[in-house]
């Protein structure tokens, strides 16, 4: 997503733009999964983040504003162990504003609520400033707040454990309000008082994965070309001399492209551009400008051939990413209307826990769009496979061995037993998420990375590893590197004339 918003914003008149993707698509983990009956749902991401208001400006760029579209309002449930109960409303993370609410006891009990409450009696100075989102919930509200509450929420989110996130990260102003306020519960509470009204995340009448399609026709429609199927294996310095060839595609004399079926004017280049991009096939691009917009370890890998500079980027220790297996499931079960754990389920990683997903989507409970897509008793639910930093539960399995659990799992987080037979339609779809940019550390390696790229004149690097996942994150960061690449291009074409 973070290269197909860059190479839209990048191409205008003027502007010569290529998108090379190394898979048979765009849109990385924004993704259609056709289901039996043509209905098709998100096999990735199934909404965006309202903050900051990115995605729903690109959204409305594009002409879709109309199908914007917010969740049910009935919320999530949050399960630990064998039981099962609604998610505190008024929190943040799972933090609880209010210690002593009652859906906070019910979530928790009376000891874990008084030993939360307790927060507003501690001294801050006692702690300080903390880093670690898992040790000041611990600290401030106790083993019961963090266990049941914050890591299903934390996990849910970022895909990761509660210790490992960077409070900075996940929930900045966090330390400043505890510090001005002088307990937790309170200063969550002036975040969330503070926070802009309205539904905290939006999705696209039929489907996130509608977006980058819009993305991919209005950058065709502007000139660009994009070309699928093509990965990058290096970005070295330009040397080619006017008029020499310089790939299938282009000559640096501006010889239209090879592709007659794909719309867009011939690149028209500079005497000498600053890059050359080599393909996998043999193939060679010119440029001067490049966004290196993939996941880390491609990115790294590329921008390592770029300058010697750079090549030392690999080796900052980084962690290892985390992947996570979707399964869809189709259910028929009229029990099922009654949405009887609201929109889903978040699961605490306990040690009685009778279930192994690490999360449920009660998918056409959550959107108003897929009850009606789907047939007349028809349900959706979404199941989430995969713990950071615990080897996969799913792997080994086959899809029949696969189906059999989530059908089994789904039952327990929902209190409906359900059959083989219930279950009509079924898909799993696996990611590799980006690496953990919540996670502690993670920031002083990103900003390495960050100015050691700026230093390469007419080198740009964007994408989730680097942003945090999540398109309000993603969107803004992607356009802004867009902007920079669009002023080099300008300062090629300035040096030329």
């Amino acid at each position: 997503m973070a290269g197909l918003v860059a190479a839209r914003d990048c191409a205008r008149p003027g502007f010569a733009v290529t998108l090379l993707e190394s898979s048979d698509r765009v849109g990385g983990s924004v993704a259609p999964l056709p289901l039996d009956g043509g209905v098709i749902v998100d096999a990735g991401a199934e909404s965006f983040a309202t903050r900051g208001g990115h995605v729903a400006a690109l959204i409305e760029e594009l002409g879709l504003a109309d199908d914007i579209v917010t969740p049910n309002a009935a919320g999530a449930w949050v399960r630990y162990g064998t039981a099962s109960v609604p998610l505190p409303k008024a929190g943040l993370l799972g933090i609880p504003s209010s210690p002593l609410a009652t859906d906070v006891v019910r979530a928790i009990g009376w000891g874990g609520a008084l030993r939360a409450y307790a927060d507003r009696l501690r001294p801050v100075l006692k702690i300080g400033r903390e880093r670690s989102l898992g040790k000041l919930v611990r600290q401030r509200m106790g083993q019961k707040v963090l266990d049941r509450l914050v890591a299903p929420v934390a996990t849910g989110v970022y895909s990761a454990d509660p210790d490992d996130l960077d409070i900075e990260v996940v929930a900045p102003g966090l330390n400043s309000a505890l510090t001005r306020l002088g307990s937790l519960s309170g200063a969550v509470g002036e975040l969330r008082a503070s926070a802009t009204a309205g539904s905290a995340v939006g999705g696209i009448r039929g489907g996130m994965w509608r977006l980058p399609e819009a993305i991919e026709a209005d950058l065709r429609e502007r000139g660009g070309l994009v070309r699928v199927s093509a990965p990058v294996v290096a970005v070295v310095p330009f040397v080619a001399a006017k008029g020499e060839s310089v790939g299938a595609d282009y000559e640096v004399d501006g010889t239209d492209a090879a592709e007659s079926d794909i719309a867009g004017p011939a690149p028209s280049q500079p005497e000498s551009a600053r890059w050359t991009v080599r393909l996998a096939d043999g193939d060679e691009i010119p440029a001067d400008a490049v966004i290196v917009a993939a996941p880390a370890e491609a990115a790294l890998a590329v921008l390592g051939t770029a300058s010697a500079s750079l090549a030392g980027l690999s080796d900052l220790d980084w962690p290892p990413a985390s992947s996570v297996e979707l399964v869809t499931l189709v259910l028929t079960d009229d029990r099922l209307a009654a949405a009887p754990r609201g929109t889903g389920v978040l699961v605490a990683d306990a040690e009685d826990s009778d279930v192994t997903a690490k999360a449920m989507t009660h998918s056409t409970a959550k959107w108003a769009w897929l009850a009606d897509s789907v047939a007349a008793g028809e349900h959706v639910v979404r199941l989430s496979y995969g713990r950071a930093g615990k080897p996969s539960e799913t792997d080994a399995l086959g899809d029949d061995e696969l189906r059999e659990l989530a059908i089994r799992d789904a039952g327990r987080l929902l209190n409906i037993p359900l059959t083989a037979s219930d279950a009509t339609g079924f898909a799993r779809t696996r990611w590799t998420n980006a690496l953990p940019y919540a996670a502690l550390g993670e920031r002083e390696r990103i900003d390495r990375v960050r100015a050691d790229v700026a230093a390469v004149e007419g080198l740009e690097v964007t994408g989730s590893w680097l942003t945090g996942t999540g398109l309000a994150s993603v969107i803004p960061d992607s356009r802004e590197v867009a902007t920079r690449a669009r002023g080099l291009r300008w300062k090629a074409l300035t040096d030329n004339l």
